[in-house]
């Protein structure tokens, strides 16, 4: 766990440091406010029981969802694609990085306190920007109160979600669009996909996508 004297930290995310810093604090256990392509997020080490709880604790309750993974390199993410099947990695290159949370078949059950009840499934995010390169892959859920809306401004996070942390990163307005959501977890077998939540890639822009790897 980071010491206290280093909670609260808030630093640019156009700052040089930032990605280092991002990876310093999860390293060592703490809880990160950071920019994603359209909202702010939180971010902890998604093998840190602890630090999971501290993220349910600062959005006020634990409300049983699952959370997706997120990456910040294409080679952080080389032994997870190494596991996927071939349809699978053709739709990660495709869409990845972007406003896309895609949802895998995950046999290996890696990241189970993200997957929660449904091992068998993981959501999985590439994010570009200032913080791309950092190796260190993060769980990752919304900067917001239980039942308030997901920020799109740094000056949006709540202060008590600021306050519990121990980094956050400004990265200014951002899109205020969430990713789109597509769940892929069946591809291999049947093709199907589906998508389980609208966001920032409009449903054109997904299908012409997937049709240019076979998949539309």
């Amino acid at each position: 766990m980071v010491s206290a004297e280093d909670r609260t930290r808030v630093i640019s995310a156009a700052s040089g440091t930032a990605r280092k810093e991002l990876q310093r604090c999860v390293s060592a256990g703490g809880v990160v406010v950071f920019p994603s392509d359209g909202l702010y997020g939180l971010a902890c080490d998604p093998l840190d029981v602890s630090a999971i709880a501290r993220i349910h604790r600062l959005k006020g309750r634990d409300e049983g969802k699952s959370s997706a993974v997120m990456y910040f390199s294409p080679l952080a993410m080389r032994e997870l694609v190494a596991g996927l099947g071939p349809r699978t990695a053709a739709v990660v290159s495709a869409l990845l990085p972007g406003p896309v949370t895609l949802v895998v078949a995950n046999p290996g059950h890696r990241y189970p306190l993200a997957c929660r009840e449904d091992v068998g499934r993981l959501g999985i995010r590439l994010l570009a920007g200032p913080l791309a390169g950092a190796m260190c892959p993060v769980f990752q859920t919304s900067a917001n109160l239980s039942g308030e809306p997901p920020p799109g401004k740094f000056a949006d996070v709540p202060a008590s979600v600021i306050a519990g942390a121990d980094l956050a990163i400004d990265g200014g307005e951002l899109t205020g669009l969430p990713s789109t959501v597509v769940d892929i977890a069946t591809i291999e077998e049947d093709g199907g996909w589906e998508i389980l939540r609208q966001g920032a890639l409009s449903p054109g822009d997904l299908a012409s996508a997937l049709a240019s790897v076979g998949l539309g």
